[in-house]
Protein backbone atom coordinates (compact mmCIF):
# COMPACT_ATOMS: atom_id res chain seq x y z
CA UNK A 1 0.00 0.00 0.00
CA UNK A 2 0.94 3.68 -0.44
CA UNK A 3 1.60 6.40 2.03
CA UNK A 4 -0.67 8.86 3.74
CA UNK A 5 -0.53 11.81 6.26
CA UNK A 6 -2.96 11.70 9.44
CA UNK A 7 -2.05 14.71 11.15
CA UNK A 8 -1.21 18.70 9.49
CA UNK A 9 2.26 18.77 7.98
CA UNK A 10 4.85 21.55 9.84
CA UNK A 11 5.91 23.92 8.44
CA UNK A 12 8.17 23.31 5.99
CA UNK A 13 10.13 26.41 6.07
CA UNK A 14 14.15 26.35 7.50
CA UNK A 15 14.05 22.68 8.34
CA UNK A 16 16.93 21.30 10.10
CA UNK A 17 17.03 17.88 8.36
CA UNK A 18 19.59 16.81 11.75
CA UNK A 19 17.47 18.18 14.35
CA UNK A 20 16.47 15.45 17.06
CA UNK A 21 12.51 15.86 16.05
CA UNK A 22 13.15 15.59 12.17
CA UNK A 23 15.68 12.52 12.71
CA UNK A 24 12.80 10.75 14.77
CA UNK A 25 10.38 11.68 11.75
CA UNK A 26 12.97 10.09 8.89
CA UNK A 27 13.11 7.07 11.48
CA UNK A 28 9.52 6.31 11.78
CA UNK A 29 8.98 7.01 7.84
CA UNK A 30 12.00 4.32 7.85
CA UNK A 31 9.99 2.05 10.07
CA UNK A 32 6.60 2.36 7.37
CA UNK A 33 8.16 1.32 4.49
CA UNK A 34 9.97 -1.55 6.09
CA UNK A 35 6.51 -2.66 6.73
CA UNK A 36 4.21 -2.60 3.43
CA UNK A 37 6.53 -4.06 0.99
CA UNK A 38 6.15 -7.59 3.31
CA UNK A 39 2.56 -7.16 4.02
CA UNK A 40 1.81 -7.00 -0.02
CA UNK A 41 4.64 -9.78 -0.84
CA UNK A 42 2.52 -11.71 2.03
CA UNK A 43 -0.82 -10.91 0.49
CA UNK A 44 0.45 -11.92 -2.76
CA UNK A 45 2.19 -15.50 -1.66
CA UNK A 46 -1.15 -16.28 0.16
CA UNK A 47 -2.89 -15.72 -2.69
CA UNK A 48 -1.01 -17.56 -4.79
CA UNK A 49 -1.39 -20.84 -2.41
CA UNK A 50 -4.89 -20.82 -2.74
CA UNK A 51 -6.49 -18.93 0.09
CA UNK A 52 -9.80 -17.33 -0.45
CA UNK A 53 -9.04 -13.96 -1.33
CA UNK A 54 -11.61 -12.67 1.00
CA UNK A 55 -10.10 -14.16 3.49
CA UNK A 56 -7.01 -12.72 2.87
CA UNK A 57 -8.73 -9.21 3.37
CA UNK A 58 -10.55 -9.62 6.43
CA UNK A 59 -7.21 -10.99 7.52
CA UNK A 60 -5.67 -8.05 7.18
CA UNK A 61 -8.15 -6.05 8.88
CA UNK A 62 -9.20 -7.98 12.02
CA UNK A 63 -5.45 -8.42 12.74
CA UNK A 64 -5.54 -4.20 12.34
CA UNK A 65 -7.71 -3.94 14.65
CA UNK A 66 -6.70 -6.49 17.39
CA UNK A 67 -3.09 -4.98 17.39
CA UNK A 68 -4.66 -1.46 17.56
CA UNK A 69 -6.27 -2.20 20.48
CA UNK A 70 -4.04 -3.96 22.05
CA UNK A 71 -1.55 -0.96 21.73
CA UNK A 72 -3.46 1.79 22.50
CA UNK A 73 -6.77 0.68 24.84
CA UNK A 74 -4.43 0.51 28.16
CA UNK A 75 -3.18 4.38 27.26
CA UNK A 76 -6.74 5.87 25.92
CA UNK A 77 -9.36 3.52 27.61
CA UNK A 78 -12.65 4.12 26.00
CA UNK A 79 -12.02 7.41 24.73
CA UNK A 80 -9.85 5.36 21.69
CA UNK A 81 -13.60 4.61 20.45
CA UNK A 82 -14.69 8.22 20.52
CA UNK A 83 -15.00 10.17 17.60
CA UNK A 84 -15.97 13.52 16.88
CA UNK A 85 -16.20 13.11 13.04
CA UNK A 86 -17.87 9.99 13.00
CA UNK A 87 -19.54 10.39 9.45
CA UNK A 88 -15.84 11.32 8.23
CA UNK A 89 -14.18 8.56 9.72
CA UNK A 90 -16.84 5.75 8.29
CA UNK A 91 -16.39 7.41 4.86
CA UNK A 92 -12.78 7.53 5.22
CA UNK A 93 -12.89 4.23 6.64
CA UNK A 94 -14.75 2.93 3.21
CA UNK A 95 -11.84 4.28 1.17
CA UNK A 96 -9.49 2.63 2.69
CA UNK A 97 -11.06 -0.87 2.42
CA UNK A 98 -12.01 0.13 -0.94
CA UNK A 99 -8.20 0.54 -1.67
CA UNK A 100 -7.18 -2.60 0.23
CA UNK A 101 -9.53 -4.89 -1.47
CA UNK A 102 -8.18 -3.28 -5.21
CA UNK A 103 -4.48 -3.54 -4.66
CA UNK A 104 -4.79 -6.77 -3.09
CA UNK A 105 -6.82 -8.49 -5.72
CA UNK A 106 -4.79 -6.82 -7.99
CA UNK A 107 -1.89 -8.22 -6.85
CA UNK A 108 -2.55 -11.81 -7.80
CA UNK A 109 -2.05 -10.73 -11.39
CA UNK A 110 0.39 -8.11 -11.35
CA UNK A 111 4.04 -7.96 -10.13
CA UNK A 112 4.54 -5.97 -6.73
CA UNK A 113 6.76 -3.39 -8.33
CA UNK A 114 4.66 -2.38 -11.01
CA UNK A 115 1.59 -2.17 -8.58
CA UNK A 116 3.70 -0.64 -6.31
CA UNK A 117 4.97 1.85 -9.41
CA UNK A 118 1.39 2.82 -10.22
CA UNK A 119 0.36 3.36 -6.93
CA UNK A 120 3.10 6.31 -6.05
CA UNK A 121 0.63 8.66 -8.52
CA UNK A 122 -1.69 8.56 -5.34
CA UNK A 123 0.26 11.78 -3.92
CA UNK A 124 0.31 13.48 -7.48
CA UNK A 125 -3.53 12.93 -7.64
CA UNK A 126 -3.92 13.90 -4.12
CA UNK A 127 -1.97 17.71 -5.25
CA UNK A 128 -4.86 17.93 -8.51
CA UNK A 129 -7.76 16.96 -5.76
CA UNK A 130 -6.42 19.58 -3.08
CA UNK A 131 -7.66 22.64 -5.30
CA UNK A 132 -11.06 21.72 -4.87
CA UNK A 133 -11.53 19.91 -1.96
CA UNK A 134 -9.04 21.16 -0.01
CA UNK A 135 -8.95 24.99 -1.38
CA UNK A 136 -5.07 24.87 -1.75
CA UNK A 137 -3.44 26.99 -4.52
CA UNK A 138 -1.32 24.71 -6.89
CA UNK A 139 1.06 26.72 -9.24
CA UNK A 140 1.86 26.13 -13.37
CA UNK A 141 4.80 24.21 -12.40
CA UNK A 142 2.91 21.71 -10.18
CA UNK A 143 0.26 21.29 -12.43
CA UNK A 144 2.77 20.19 -15.06
CA UNK A 145 4.10 17.72 -12.58
CA UNK A 146 0.89 16.48 -11.96
CA UNK A 147 0.38 15.73 -15.83
CA UNK A 148 3.81 14.45 -16.60
CA UNK A 149 3.28 12.01 -13.59
CA UNK A 150 0.69 10.59 -14.92
CA UNK A 151 2.28 10.27 -18.41
CA UNK A 152 5.08 7.59 -16.25
CA UNK A 153 2.02 5.87 -15.08
CA UNK A 154 0.72 5.43 -18.79
CA UNK A 155 4.13 4.19 -19.83
CA UNK A 156 3.80 1.38 -17.10
CA UNK A 157 0.52 0.35 -17.86
CA UNK A 158 0.06 0.50 -21.56
CA UNK A 159 -2.95 0.56 -22.55
CA UNK A 160 -3.37 -1.60 -25.74
CA UNK A 161 -0.10 -3.12 -25.45
CA UNK A 162 0.65 -6.50 -25.60
CA UNK A 163 1.82 -5.95 -22.05
CA UNK A 164 -1.40 -4.27 -20.73
CA UNK A 165 -3.04 -6.34 -18.05
CA UNK A 166 -6.94 -5.38 -16.98
CA UNK A 167 -5.96 -5.98 -13.34
CA UNK A 168 -3.68 -2.79 -13.75
CA UNK A 169 -6.72 -0.94 -14.01
CA UNK A 170 -7.39 -2.03 -10.79
CA UNK A 171 -4.41 -0.54 -9.21
CA UNK A 172 -5.23 2.93 -10.82
CA UNK A 173 -8.81 2.69 -9.38
CA UNK A 174 -7.14 2.05 -5.91
CA UNK A 175 -5.14 5.05 -6.80
CA UNK A 176 -8.03 6.91 -7.17
CA UNK A 177 -9.81 5.85 -3.59
CA UNK A 178 -6.47 6.30 -1.82
CA UNK A 179 -5.99 10.09 -2.79
CA UNK A 180 -9.95 10.43 -1.62
CA UNK A 181 -8.99 8.72 1.35
CA UNK A 182 -6.08 11.29 1.84
CA UNK A 183 -8.42 14.30 1.56
CA UNK A 184 -10.96 13.37 4.01
CA UNK A 185 -8.27 12.05 6.11
CA UNK A 186 -6.77 15.73 6.67
CA UNK A 187 -10.04 17.05 7.05
CA UNK A 188 -10.22 15.01 10.36
CA UNK A 189 -6.66 15.29 11.78
CA UNK A 190 -7.88 17.71 13.86
CA UNK A 191 -10.89 16.62 15.29
CA UNK A 192 -9.55 13.29 16.27
CA UNK A 193 -6.38 11.27 17.97
CA UNK A 194 -4.42 9.02 15.15
CA UNK A 195 -4.61 6.29 17.74
CA UNK A 196 -8.86 6.66 17.26
CA UNK A 197 -8.71 6.96 13.25
CA UNK A 198 -6.26 4.12 12.71
CA UNK A 199 -8.70 2.16 15.18
CA UNK A 200 -11.48 3.17 13.11
CA UNK A 201 -9.65 2.23 10.17
CA UNK A 202 -9.65 -0.86 11.36
CA UNK A 203 -13.07 -1.25 12.74
CA UNK A 204 -14.97 -0.07 9.84
CA UNK A 205 -12.41 -2.52 7.58
CA UNK A 206 -13.52 -5.69 9.71
CA UNK A 207 -16.96 -5.36 9.41
CA UNK A 208 -17.37 -4.57 5.87
CA UNK A 209 -14.42 -7.66 5.15
CA UNK A 210 -16.62 -10.07 7.22
CA UNK A 211 -19.31 -9.90 4.83
CA UNK A 212 -16.62 -11.66 2.07
CA UNK A 213 -15.95 -14.26 4.29
CA UNK A 214 -19.04 -16.12 2.53
CA UNK A 215 -16.86 -16.96 -0.11
CA UNK A 216 -15.20 -19.61 2.08
CA UNK A 217 -12.97 -19.73 4.56
CA UNK A 218 -9.83 -21.95 4.84
CA UNK A 219 -7.71 -23.07 8.16
CA UNK A 220 -4.11 -22.36 7.39
CA UNK A 221 -2.04 -25.14 6.13
CA UNK A 222 0.67 -24.94 8.55
CA UNK A 223 2.34 -23.14 10.83
CA UNK A 224 4.39 -20.78 8.39
CA UNK A 225 1.31 -19.75 6.94
CA UNK A 226 -0.46 -18.57 10.27
CA UNK A 227 2.50 -16.39 11.05
CA UNK A 228 1.95 -14.96 7.66
CA UNK A 229 -1.87 -14.69 8.48
CA UNK A 230 -1.58 -13.00 11.75
CA UNK A 231 1.47 -10.44 10.58
CA UNK A 232 -0.73 -8.95 7.74
CA UNK A 233 -2.70 -7.14 10.46
CA UNK A 234 0.67 -5.94 12.49
CA UNK A 235 2.55 -5.01 9.31
CA UNK A 236 -0.45 -2.46 7.54
CA UNK A 237 -1.71 -1.44 11.24
CA UNK A 238 1.21 -0.20 12.62
CA UNK A 239 3.09 0.75 9.49
CA UNK A 240 0.25 3.07 8.50
CA UNK A 241 0.80 4.40 12.32
CA UNK A 242 4.20 4.98 11.53
CA UNK A 243 3.35 7.20 8.94
CA UNK A 244 0.96 9.14 11.20
CA UNK A 245 3.89 9.55 13.84
CA UNK A 246 6.75 10.69 11.02
CA UNK A 247 4.42 13.28 9.65
CA UNK A 248 4.19 14.52 13.51
CA UNK A 249 7.48 15.26 13.90
CA UNK A 250 8.51 16.49 10.54
CA UNK A 251 7.73 18.14 7.71
CA UNK A 252 6.44 16.74 4.68
CA UNK A 253 8.81 17.74 2.47
CA UNK A 254 11.15 16.06 4.36
CA UNK A 255 9.78 12.36 5.15
CA UNK A 256 7.29 11.89 2.01
CA UNK A 257 10.71 11.10 -0.08
CA UNK A 258 11.78 8.37 1.94
CA UNK A 259 8.27 6.84 1.28
CA UNK A 260 9.75 5.86 -2.44
CA UNK A 261 11.98 3.37 -0.85
CA UNK A 262 8.75 1.04 -0.98
CA UNK A 263 10.18 0.77 -4.54
CA UNK A 264 13.36 -1.27 -3.40
CA UNK A 265 11.51 -3.69 -0.73
CA UNK A 266 8.97 -4.78 -3.63
CA UNK A 267 11.73 -4.92 -6.39
CA UNK A 268 13.56 -7.20 -4.01
CA UNK A 269 10.85 -9.18 -2.63
CA UNK A 270 9.51 -9.64 -6.05
CA UNK A 271 12.61 -10.98 -7.21
CA UNK A 272 13.49 -13.78 -4.25
CA UNK A 273 9.92 -14.95 -3.31
CA UNK A 274 8.69 -14.89 -6.94
CA UNK A 275 11.45 -14.70 -9.37
CA UNK A 276 9.69 -11.27 -11.49
CA UNK A 277 11.62 -8.22 -12.47
CA UNK A 278 10.77 -4.97 -13.90
CA UNK A 279 10.87 -4.69 -17.54
CA UNK A 280 12.77 -0.98 -18.82
CA UNK A 281 9.20 0.46 -19.55
CA UNK A 282 8.64 -0.47 -15.70
CA UNK A 283 11.64 1.26 -14.36
CA UNK A 284 11.26 4.63 -16.47
CA UNK A 285 7.72 5.19 -15.80
CA UNK A 286 8.30 4.65 -12.40
CA UNK A 287 11.28 6.97 -12.23
CA UNK A 288 9.09 9.64 -14.17
CA UNK A 289 6.76 8.89 -11.47
CA UNK A 290 8.82 9.50 -8.83
CA UNK A 291 10.39 12.28 -9.83
CA UNK A 292 7.26 14.25 -10.52
CA UNK A 293 6.78 13.45 -6.82
CA UNK A 294 9.80 14.53 -5.75
CA UNK A 295 9.51 18.02 -7.63
CA UNK A 296 5.50 18.25 -5.99
CA UNK A 297 7.70 17.98 -2.66
CA UNK A 298 9.95 20.86 -3.41
CA UNK A 299 7.89 23.22 -4.94
CA UNK A 300 5.86 22.80 -1.92
CA UNK A 301 8.17 23.63 0.32
CA UNK A 302 9.44 26.83 -1.73
CA UNK A 303 5.90 27.69 -1.33
CA UNK A 304 6.08 27.66 2.17
CA UNK A 305 9.16 28.79 2.84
Amino acid sequence: MTLTNDQPHPSAAKTDVWQPKVVTGILFMCLAIAMFPPMNATVKYLGAEGYPYGQIVWARYAGHFVFMVIAFAPRFGRSLFVTHRPGVQAIRSLLLFSCTALYFYALQFVDLTLAASISFTSPILLTALSVPFLGEKVGMRRWVAVIIGFGGALIIIRPGGTEFHWATLLVVANTICYAFYQVLTRRISAADTPETTITYTALVGCIIASVLLVNGVEIPRSTWHWILFISMGALGGFGHYFVVKAFQHASASVVAPFGYGQLIGATLLGYFIFDTFPDQWTWIGASIIVGSGLYIVYREKKVDA
